[in-house]
């Protein structure tokens, strides 16, 4: 028999079929280009909070309580204290508009935030406003004090991301200025179980940390495609499994609370389950896309469109597509 063997005929082919799969270029040679041109429009977000605090007695429930709150004018004051918060943001425009996380900016039940100071990667400061904030969505909007023009970034098409692609996570934790770390998506859209209609989420396993939040997340194009958010660790530091919001949900929050300063939401009345297999087969269904109406709220835009599980025309198994 002549010719090349066929077992190495077979292994050539497998070859050229993997090919078509695995990127030749592998992993990035390195970060360091796109972080250089990245990293001066990521900013340090701090606060300065005026706190209210309980008086405590230290002598409440003994005969001394009464002698204790004389001696102090009356009854115990509440006092103030200083607090502060840190966190990461990113600059969107040139004028200055930086977007963060809401908790990065927004005081506790007790506390009123006095300033606002964006640092930029060189170390000048720069006095901000407050532009907009929602908790729902845990965004805000601040705009930097200054004539000056900045450095910026643009948001991405989060939607055509993808587990495994790479991505890159610049932010300030722990205090750690210009922090630059690497991943790939881990998952898009994960649903972490917190509840709300924003729970989800891009995770990385991009280290992100406490500070981190606000910062940006970024694909290999240098487009932000999630904002840092929150993390799942048992220890309080990264065991690799972060969550960012996706820009598509930021991109469309972020322009309302600059034009308007607030979100405006649009409203349903209906409670929804989620159709599991078993209710969709309980329902008849075949599939489980979509969600399962529990019930419809009286006075609500639902129920004056015509939406009604006591009628015919929508039975207890109606179900909305999403």
């Amino acid at each position: 028999m002549t010719g090349q063997p066929l077992g190495a005929q077979v292994a050539q082919n497998e070859t050229e079929a993997m090919k078509q799969i695995v990127p030749r270029a592998g992993a990035p040679a390195s970060f360091a280009d796109l972080t250089e041109q990245l990293q001066p429009a990521v900013v340090t977000i701090a606060t300065r909070q005026r706190e209210q605090i309980a008086n405590r007695n230290p002598f409440a429930g003994t005969p001394f309580a009464d002698m204790f709150n004389r001696r102090r004018g009356g009854r115990s004051q509440p006092q103030t204290r200083e607090a502060q918060s840190l966190g990461s943001g990113f600059i969107i425009s040139s004028d200055g508009i930086v977007v963060t996380n809401n908790h990065v900016v927004a005081p506790n039940q007790r506390a009123t935030v006095e300033e606002i100071t964006v640092t930029m990667p060189d170390g000048t400061e720069y006095e901000a406003e407050l532009v907009g904030a929602d908790a729902s969505s845990d965004l805000a909007v601040l705009k930097i004090k200054s004539d000056a023009t900045f450095p910026f970034v643009k948001f991405g098409d989060s939607s055509q991301a993808r587990p495994g692609d790479w991505v890159v996570a610049i932010g300030n934790p722990f205090g750690l200025k210009g922090t630059v770390t690497s991943g790939i998506i881990s998952a898009v859209y994960r649903n972490t179980g917190q509840g709300g209609a924003y729970d989800r989420f891009i995770q990385t396993d991009a280290s992100i940390n406490r500070g981190n939040s606000g910062g940006p997340l970024f694909d290999m194009r240098g487009n932000v495609i999630g904002i840092n958010n929150a993390i799942f660790s048992p220890s309080g530091g990264s065991v690799g499994i972060g969550f960012a919001i996706p820009a598509r949900v930021a991109s469309a929050t972020v322009a309302q609370l600059i034009n308007n300063g607030t979100v405006t939401r649009g409203w349903l009345g209906v409670s929804l389950r989620e159709l599991t297999p078993t209710l969709a087969a309980a329902v008849g269904r075949n599939s489980t896309e979509g969600a399962f109406i529990e019930d419809v709220l009286d006075d609500t835009p639902a129920r004056k469109a015509g939406l009604d599980l006591r009628s015919n025309a929508v039975s207890w198994a109606s179900i909305w597509a999403r």
